[in-house]
């Protein structure tokens, strides 16, 4: 099954076709609504259904990452999950996409988490209660995810377990080859408690230069009219660092089944870190994929790339909704 970036452009996810003859062509209806979260800001949301004689097999929740959106790549594998049998869902971050905030803002990851959680809840709850259900999530977007994992898992009054999260390029560990350099980063709170929203902290290279391989989906990654290439702000940067250093704290608390893929030449999100989240997860299941080569945004690879990766998560999801969880895995392609 091709995912359907191969219907892109370097201008828009849809390529020559608008909205409605995208989904048409790929067999789902979209659907979209604001919610307001519990500090007042309206949040963007949306769902991708598969249209008949598709029967639902799952639900997925999507997880996008710093400065990403639904309604751009992520979109996309959105709509791949969703042809493969999978209701699927998302909502943009506070200060992303649609989103009301200060643009890539987030001083805070708590609060992120728990308007997740409200939506991803009330999402499955409405529309398919007894159906098994993943998180799926890129970048920034795994380390929420294990966090909301980990949040449910504490909290007696959670809704059902998750039966299961692929994480994508997941933010465990920042790369040394994209952190700021010395000694910025030891300057970081400083700058973080005068100054949280300045946007002060160098990066060894821009986001989606060193996270697409392929030149026009580097085009069409800075393409959105909702993404500005420009420095993390102070409170920001200190605060996705603080998130990768509680996030290895817990690994061993980690209990939900796993599929963790990840570029072997990821610059953003190191690598060695969940190589080190797969040994220490407590989870029964747990894949580790780590692709040779591959860079940080996997749907940025050519299509070959693509295609193995994608259909590796495809079947992985498939098997863990019919209840085939397959033996604990490690290893590459």
């Amino acid at each position: 099954m091709a995912h359907p970036v191969e219907d892109a452009d370097e201008r828009s996810p849809f390529g020559s076709l608008t909205a409605d003859e995208f989904y048409a062509r790929h067999s789902v209806t979209h659907g979209s609504d604001f919610i307001t979260n519990s500090r007042g800001l309206k949040l963007f949301t949306q769902w991708w259904i598969p249209l008949a004689p598709i029967k639902p097999i799952g639900i997925i929740a999507i997880v996008h990452g710093f400065t990403g959106e639904s309604s751009w790549f992520i979109q996309l594998t959105a709509v791949h999950f969703t042809k493969a049998g999978f209701i699927t869902c998302a909502i943009d971050h506070q200060g992303h996409g649609f989103s009301e905030g200060l643009q890539y803002h987030i001083p805070d990851i708590n609060p992120v988490v728990d308007d997740c959680i409200s939506f991803f809840d009330a999402f499955r709850e409405r529309h398919a209660p007894s159906l098994p259900s993943f998180l799926y999530a890129e970048s920034l977007g795994g380390a929420i995810a294990l966090l909301i994992t980990l949040r449910q898992k504490s909290t007696i009054e959670s809704s059902r377990p998750w039966n299961g999260v692929v994480l994508n390029g997941a933010m465990c560990g920042i790369s040394a080859k994209f952190k700021p350099p010395w000694p910025l980063e030891h300057f970081l709170s400083l700058a973080a408690a005068l100054i949280p929203t300045w946007r002060v902290v160098p990066t060894r290279g821009s986001i989606p230069e060193v996270s697409f391989k392929v030149d026009w989906k580097r085009k069409l990654a800075t393409a959105s009219p909702r993404r500005v290439v420009a420095r993390p702000r102070a409170a920001t940067a200190q605060e996705l660092m603080r998130v990768c250093r509680e996030l290895q704290e817990r690994f061993d608390e980690v209990e939900v089944p796993l599929l963790i893929a990840h570029g072997g030449d990821d610059m953003i999100c190191d690598p060695a870190c969940v190589e080190e989240l797969y040994r220490r997860a407590a989870s029964k299941d747990k894949t580790l994929k780590i692709y040779p080569g591959m860079w940080h945004q996997l749907i940025g690879e050519p299509k070959e790339n693509v295609e193995l990766v994608f259909g590796d998560m495809v079947d992985w999801l498939r098997s863990r909704a019919a209840g085939d969880a397959s033996p604990t895995a490690a290893g590459g392609e």
